[in-house]
């Protein structure tokens, strides 16, 4: 007689996992669950800021204002603003850089940007490493955290795919500069930005 081979009981009871869409997201952001929340979704899951301090704020302002500056009319710097990267994907950038203007994107968000800039205090971590894989997957070219704690900018560049197999993008080049250096976006070569005017 055949032996019928039952799960381990330490198998059971265990979570189940749902990815959830950007889809589903926007649709319970429709309906208020995420009211008074800063919510954003990454690979699946959705997750939470917390408070904006006001360096962070500050912060966030300067770089917008700068961003604007140096890059003129034809571009809009979304402040804070779905960015549908992927299915699974909708990181609500602090900052992205896209073409045109509001009227452009009525009926849509965009899904690459120019230029994204994440304000880092205590997501530090997540915005090296997760969020630059996010976004570079997504071909934006540059990505730029400011790290306000350590007064630091990180300039990522060069997205491109990694080793077959890993189904993966990553950033090839990563700079770290100073509040004394000066960085130029790529789109607007002749338009540098001092580091220390983007931070508080």
């Amino acid at each position: 007689m055949a032996t019928t081979l039952l799960p381990s009981p330490q198998a059971y009871p265990r979570p189940l996992s749902h990815r959830w869409t950007v889809t589903e997201f926007n649709r319970m952001g429709d309906m208020g669950w995420f009211e008074g929340k800063r919510a954003f979704l990454l690979d699946g899951v959705i997750m939470e800021q917390g408070p904006m301090d006001p360096p962070h704020a500050n912060a966030l302002g300067l770089a917008q204002f700068a961003l604007q500056t140096a890059f003129g009319s034809g571009w809009w710097v979304r402040g804070q603003s779905p960015l549908h990267v992927d299915e699974h994907n909708d990181p609500f950038p602090d900052l992205a850089v896209v073409p045109g203007g509001p009227r452009d994107y009525i009926s849509r968000h965009p899904t690459t940007a120019a230029l994204v800039v994440e304000v880092s205090d205590t997501t530090l971590r997540s915005d090296l490493t997760e969020k630059a894989e996010r976004y570079a997957t997504a071909n934006v070219p540059e990505y730029w955290v400011l790290d306000v704690t350590n007064r630091r900018l990180h300039v990522f560049r060069n997205p491109a795919a990694l080793a077959p197999g890993l189904d993966a993008t990553a950033y090839t080049s990563h700079a770290t500069l100073v509040p004394t250096d000066t960085v130029s976006p790529l789109a607007t070569p002749g338009a540098p930005i001092l580091v220390g005017d983007l931070l508080p």
